[in-house]
């Protein structure tokens, strides 16, 4: 094959007289990883093979020979019996190369009024849409997971913690809730970018538009999005859907390495407040001893790669000019990293808590000592009629004095807690007490049984409404 013809095998290869040279062939090729959007390109494809027919673009019996061929296309792909070619470069060119095998030259009437610029901003937001209801699923799932956590261990208290040192006692069902209520944002913030995904970019072309009478309405309606780019320059140079998704994936790993962290102290012999499931555990190749919370700590460790996701797009994009460039061709990749990563991760930990078992006696044991009530007795005091600062101040001493003598204000007589301030009574012994203590925070969000029951049955009313819809 001459060089000449070698190039004109190209799509684009009509301008050049020089073979591409084999290095800037390999900086090319995107299809090893671009293929996973075929589904989106086929169903893009075909919007706009049949609007170009019924427009009268192209001819109707065309269009439908383009359809079809595309059908065969798709389930030859599916079915992996599709050769890709590395030499065309993408899943587009791939596709269209073996559109116009299939059906001869009225193949290529499909790229009639379209640029690969538009039909891979098409593609990429119609493969976040659908990425986005898997994903969306799986966050749910994991609420559900804390959901029965806190159903199956509700009254079981725990120390609460702040600075990573004993605070306050909190029901354990508590603490499992306030992991809803960020999986649960994750999944708005999911929600409401989608709204911004949701926009057809097809019929942009390379970046001025198109002057055929095409209908891109007709092509957004078909492919379910909800409205159309407004500016065709924007339309096929924005990538903010893509950070985004990448910010949204970036915060949602943020918050399970939060919950892989307290796992892993949980775990240890240290604290020893749950049990990991055997199943999502590994041990060491020298001490036979060991149970090693494995699962937590690969999720603690792949946050950071999706940090860089976020980072790498970021990074491709500040010094883009309008329109189209090159360079977004690493786009994709950071992106597809983020699902698969972000997916096997919501997967793991939902399994993980769905099976920890808590240790209520161990937990208990632990809310009794490290003067968990001290506040409490601040505002036992408060409610005698002393300003906050100086029971504060009282309360201190008193702790204090314990420390240095070894006990816990739960374990002071009456007669020795009155000589602290004499307001005290005897039903200090009330607030002193853990239980006490938790049951008195009934405010609304608060951490006593009955406003915990309320944050109950809120989630599983919101989970139930929410896991009804799909995203996107």
């Amino acid at each position: 094959m001459g060089k000449d013809e070698k190039n004109q095998k190209k799509p684009w290869g009509g301008r050049f007289k020089e073979p591409t040279e084999a290095l800037v062939e390999e900086l090319s090729v995107s299809v090893h990883f671009d293929k996973r959007l075929y589904r989106e390109d086929i169903k893009g494809s075909i919007a706009h093979a049949r609007m170009l027919g019924e427009k009268g673009i192209i001819p109707k019996e065309d269009a439908k020979r383009i359809i079809d061929a595309l059908v065969e296309i798709e389930k030859e792909i599916r079915e992996r019996k599709f050769s890709w070619k590395k030499e065309l470069e993408d899943v587009h060119m791939n596709i269209e190369r073996a559109l116009i095998e299939r059906i001869g030259p009225e193949g290529g009437r499909l790229h009639t009024a379209r640029s690969r610029n538009d039909q891979v901003a098409t593609d990429f937001r119609l493969y976040l849409k659908r990425e986005a209801k898997g994903l969306d699923l799986l966050l749910s799932r994991l609420q559900g997971a804390f959901i029965k956590q806190a159903e199956e261990n509700f009254g079981l208290i725990m120390p609460g913690f702040t600075h990573l040192q004993k605070a306050q006692p909190v029901l354990y069902s508590h603490h499992m809730l306030a992991y809803f209520e960020m999986f649960k944002r994750d999944r708005e913030r999911l929600r409401d970018l989608l709204k911004r995904v949701d926009y057809c970019p097809l019929g942009s072309a390379a970046l001025a538009g198109t002057g055929f009478p095409i209908d891109r309405f007709m092509t957004a309606r078909e492919l379910g999005f909800s409205n159309i780019t407004a500016n065709s320059m924007d339309a096929v140079s924005d990538r903010d859907f893509a950070l985004e998704f990448l910010f949204f994936a970036s915060v949602a790993m943020m918050h399970l390495s939060r919950l892989s962290e307290e796992l892993i102290l949980w775990a240890s012999d240290e604290f020893d407040f749950v049990e990991l499931p055997d199943a999502y555990c590994t041990g060491s190749s020298i001490m036979p001893q060991k149970k090693n919370p494995d699962v937590p700590e690969l999720v603690r460790g792949k946050t950071g790669r999706v940090y860089g996701d976020l980072i790498s797009l970021l990074t491709t994009m500040k010094g883009l000019p309008l329109t189209y460039n090159r360079d977004l061709q690493e786009d994709k990749e950071p992106v597809f990293d983020a699902i698969d990563t972000l997916k096997i991760c919501l997967k793991v930990m939902a399994g993980l808590i769905e099976r920890m078992k808590p240790k209520a006696e161990n937990m208990e044991r632990d809310v009794k000592n490290g003067f968990l009530t001290a506040t409490d007795l601040a505002d036992y005091l408060v409610k005698k009629g002393i300003p906050f600062r100086i029971a504060h101040e009282i309360v201190g001493r008193a702790v204090a004095k314990c420390v240095f003598e070894g006990r816990e204000l739960s374990e002071l007589r009456l007669d020795e807690l009155k000589e602290i301030n004499e307001y005290i009574r005897e039903d200090v012994f009330e607030v002193l007490d853990a239980r006490g203590s938790v049951n008195s925070k009934n405010c609304p969000g608060g951490t006593g049984e009955a406003a915990v029951k309320e944050q109950l049955i809120r989630a599983k009313r919101w989970l139930e409404e929410n896991s009804a819809k799909t995203t996107g």
